[in-house]
């Protein structure tokens, strides 16, 4: 028998293949982290070496070039990269081992230390980077975005997650929420209809998709579910790869309303029943409106059977400040219309 041809054969080469993946991955991380640790030990031994004996800056300049000169072709002992590992040690004075940051590469760190100054604020992201997987470009991204604050208290947060799903997917859900969300990259004005939104979406899945955050697939818009023979269309159907769930977004384009919830709820259940299958979690709906109140959607998610996050949005309302100021004035070029209606043309 030929071996190559037997499926047990290639189940256990694909056995196999994972084991030495998981390895791979968790030898990397291992480096990692014994990386970050000698950064953080540098770290405080510079500062208590340039307060003992006070060396100024030129003790770094020094001290890179002898360390490049030792371990030849090693990026890590720049001048700039040294600043780094003092900041470092400076914003993390005590022991970093069972904390997040220690699990970063550094690319990721430096990124922290120069974009965030709020420790606490530093700390979220730190979390939130190991938790969804965030790459370097995508934690600058989401500091530039704001995610921090836009991420709000949970408390604050307007779902029924708690009581729908279970402990750990619940918190899992209630993190990956975000209120507001971002869609500013549209370049819609305020008063943009539904369709334009989501078309505006599916053409900028990309970048909807980083601000939806980590983890999420796109499986399309419009989605047609048929129950009892009637076609229902979902505005946009998503997969959660940590969840194991579908995500169900629906769109409005004005303040929410109570009867959005039953609809969205009505669709969850749908989908629940037709395309879940036992290995999955429940399905969760997302309601994206331009405004809520947030009394109207507490009370609204209180009758309702399925695991629901009502959040808003922003578009683009208006021109940045700095272009509008550059921009001349409508008296302006007014003014400007009626001198060149005035004036006789030459032939």
């Amino acid at each position: 028998m030929n071996i190559t041809l037997d499926q047990n054969y290639h189940h256990f080469l694909d056995e196999i293949k994972q084991q030495y993946s998981t390895a791979q991955l968790k030898a990397s991380r291992a480096v990692n982290h014994t990386l970050i640790e000698f950064y953080w030990s540098l770290g405080q031994q510079i500062i208590t070496r340039q307060e003992q004996m006070a060396w100024g800056d030129k003790f770094l300049k020094q001290l890179s070039a002898d360390l490049q000169h030792a371990f030849p072709g090693t990026q890590g002992f720049s001048v700039r990269n040294l600043h780094y590992i003092r900041q470092f040690a400076s914003l993390y004075p005590e022991a970093i081992v069972q904390r997040p940051v220690a699990q970063l590469p550094w690319g990721a760190i430096v990124t922290l230390m120069q974009s965030v100054k709020d420790p606490q604020a530093r700390e979220w992201y730190a979390e939130q980077a190991i938790l969804q997987g965030m790459s370097r470009d995508m934690l600058a991204l989401q500091i530039k975005q704001k995610l921090y604050e836009r991420q709000g208290e949970p408390v604050l947060k307007v779902t029924n997650f708690a009581e729908k799903l279970p402990a750990h997917q619940s918190e899992l859900a209630m993190n990956l929420l975000k209120d507001p969300y971002c869609l500013d990259f549209l370049t819609l004005e305020a008063r943009a209809k539904e369709r334009d939104i989501e078309q505006g979406l599916v053409k900028n899945i990309s970048q909807f998709l980083i601000e939806l955050g980590s983890g999420f697939a796109f499986m399309g818009n419009q989605y047609k579910i048929t129950v009892s023979g009637d076609d229902y269309l979902l505005d946009m159907l998503f997969w959660h790869v940590k969840l194991r769930a579908f995500v169900v977004v629906e769109i409005k384009s004005g303040e929410f309303k109570p009867e959005y919830a039953g609809k969205l709820n009505f669709y969850l259940a749908a989908v629940d029943a037709q395309m879940k299958t036992p290995q999955d979690n429940p399905s969760i709906g997302l309601l994206l409106c331009r405004s809520r109140d947030r009394i109207k959607a507490e009370y609204a998610l209180r009758g309702v059977a399925t695991p629901i996050g009502i959040s808003e949005y922003t578009l683009f309302d208006h021109l940045p400040d700095t272009l509008a100021e550059e921009l001349p004035s409508i008296e302006v070029l007014e003014k400007k219309l009626s001198e060149e209606i005035s004036e006789p043309h030459s032939e």
